[in-house]
């Protein structure tokens, strides 16, 4: 597979549509929390992380399962992160017909972007990406460089990452 070019985004008035409330979910909004007030979860349950924003008004909550075809347009970027392999790729596959980007947690393949390690402070944000391949490579670096970030002086947080675009 070939490299990705890293392109850093203003996410700030885009609709981000996340399929899935668990674990790697649960990860992923919040990192997109830092970057982007429009988040939308879809999922009839939801992990604490996801109640939580959602309650805190952070993120529009709907607990339903994905709909074939329930896509809402206009949406800039996709996260298809349910537990349910089948229901990925049906999103995949909408999204495909849409022309909306989208990342699946449970294919490689199918991921038009990957969801990097971020470490950032302030206005610097560092994204880290391993290729999707090789989860520990990513997290490794994420981690040093998270820990130089946080060592730099300042009380600014630094957050917690993703992980490159597959399941852990």
């Amino acid at each position: 597979m070939a490299k990705r070019f890293p392109v850093f985004v203003d996410l700030r008035d885009r609709e981000i549509h996340i399929y899935g409330g668990g674990r790697i979910a649960g990860r992923r909004v919040e990192t997109l929390l830092l970057f982007s007030p429009r988040l939308t979860v879809h999922a009839p349950e939801a992990s604490g992380k996801i109640e939580e924003a959602d309650r805190e008004g952070t993120l529009t909550l709907c607990r339903e399962f994905y709909v074939p075809g329930s896509i809402p347009p206009g949406t800039f970027l996709v996260l298809a992160a349910t537990d349910d392999h089948e229901v990925n790729e049906q999103i995949y596959e909408e999204c495909r017909e849409k022309g909306i980007p989208v990342n699946v947690c449970s294919n490689q393949k199918h991921c038009d972007f990957h969801f990097p390690g971020i470490a950032s402070k302030g206005d610097l944000v560092i994204g880290i990406n391993a290729g999707g391949g090789d989860h520990s490579l990513a997290k490794k670096w994420t981690d040093r460089i998270r820990k130089e970030v946080e060592e730099d002086g300042d009380d600014d947080q630094a957050q917690e990452a993703s992980d490159d675009g597959k399941p852990s």
